[in-house]
């Protein structure tokens, strides 16, 4: 049954010219270096959440050693989750073809018989099968996120979290034991012995180098197609693959991307009208209630932000003006350096309802309560009537339609 013609355990029915050592070893060395700089960003967006400040920023359970962080997430520069965020989805899109194209070359050793010879061979065949199923379940999850489609059962957060690991340790393995060979190969032109290579090759339609451009060809035009999601502004018009939104902003100051709605979080006039709504704010000395008016009163200053997402989109920078977090610390006792802080919104649906800040955040004096945004209130969308803007931040911690402030160690 390993030879009949018409099975994939068959060699005779895998007969591409193409596939080789060289072809392999090239799209290899690519996502050798690909993927372990998306490791490493993913890395940096789970520190970006500040997970171990407050269980609301990390939805992921018993990560035990995995869930380690080693910094403080830090407010400069401004842009700094727009970038590393940006990398971290342009470039994972990017990398699809030349991911199809690698598993492709291979696929013939998914149907090696008998599945094990020894036991190093089995244990290299089940660190393969992580690999091809962890990479699927990386790419898969990660673009529907990035398209706001949450089709998948449970939070992405932990999927997505849980199955990096797990495709990363299986990479890792699978590099160590593989490098050296795809080196040789490609030093080589492939002039060395490999199962990949068809004994019965079909004839050539196309080169390999040329197959290697069009990988390249439809990597470079996902990466056209997605990047302008990350630098925002004019050049999101060109990011056709990216989500645009769930709701069109319009024009004028608030004309900027919206992900979450007013309608969506469960937010009606009735919850923001000046008559009901108060922002509560506790602390050491006790709470206070601020009506919009009273908090207009306040000192107001204003900053330059974009609003990053984990989705990999980002705006140009908004003027927003409001009021400091750190003078609303001292409202209820801390004149000296704030402390962290709990932001509770009027949201009734969805995640993030709840979000910690680091003391480093609320210090920052371009960290605000937000009231305006490029001079004009904020519309219901954007979080009327007021929202958290913090330099660098992920978007979701940018709590909007805030309810409540409490101030003190998390």
């Amino acid at each position: 049954m390993r030879d009949h013609p018409r099975l994939p355990t068959s060699a005779g029915i895998w007969r591409s010219p193409l596939r080789g050592p060289w072809f392999t070893s090239v799209l290899g060395l690519v996502l050798l270096v690909g993927i372990t700089v998306l490791f490493v960003t993913g890395l940096v967006s789970y520190a970006a959440y500040n997970p171990g400040l407050s269980r609301v920023n990390d939805q992921t359970t018993d990560k035990g050693i995995l869930g380690f962080y080693l910094f403080a997430w830090p407010t400069d520069p401004v842009w700094l989750y727009r970038l590393t965020q940006g990398v971290h989805v342009t470039l994972g899109i990017t990398l699809i073809p030349v991911l199809l194209a690698k598993l492709w070359s291979v696929v013939p050793r998914l149907f090696t018989l008998p599945p094990a010879r020894s036991l190093a061979h089995a244990l290299e065949r089940i660190s393969l099968l992580l690999l091809v199923g962890g990479g699927l379940f990386e790419f898969t999850t990660g673009v529907l996120n990035v398209q706001l489609d949450y089709v998948f059962p449970g939070s992405f957060y932990p999927l997505h979290f849980y199955g990096a690991w797990v495709f990363f340790a299986a990479f890792v393995a699978h590099a160590v034991l593989n490098t050296p060979t795809a080196v040789r190969a490609v030093r080589r032109r492939g002039q060395v012995q490999s199962d990949l290579v068809s004994p019965r090759p079909a004839a050539p339609t196309v080169s390999r180098r040329g197959a290697l451009g069009l990988v390249g060809g439809g990597s470079l035009l996902l990466f056209l197609t997605t990047v302008g999601q990350s630098l925002g502004g004019p050049f999101r018009r060109t990011a056709l693959l990216a989500p645009h939104g769930t709701a069109d902003p319009g024009g004028g100051p608030n004309g900027f991307q919206i992900n979450k709605t007013a309608a969506y979080a469960g937010i009606t006039a009735a919850d923001t009208h000046e008559d009901a709504w108060r922002l509560v704010v506790t602390g050491r000395t006790g709470t206070v209630r601020l009506s919009r008016a009273q908090l207009l009163q306040l000192p107001q200053h204003s900053a330059s932000l974009p609003i990053a997402c984990v989705e990999g989109w980002s705006t140009a920078d908004q003027w927003w003006r409001g009021v400091r977090l750190r003078d609303l610390a001292a409202l209820v006792g801390y004149d000296g350096d704030p402390p962290d802080v709990l932001v509770e919104s009027l949201q009734r649906h969805g995640a993030f309802r709840r979000a910690a800040l680091r003391a480093n955040q609320v210090a920052d004096g371009r960290s605000l309560l937000a009231l305006f945004v490029n001079g004009e209130e904020l519309s219901p969308d954007h979080g009327h009537p007021a929202r958290i803007i913090v330099p660098a931040a992920p978007g979701v911690l940018n709590t909007k339609w805030v309810a409540r402030l409490t101030f003190g160690d998390l």
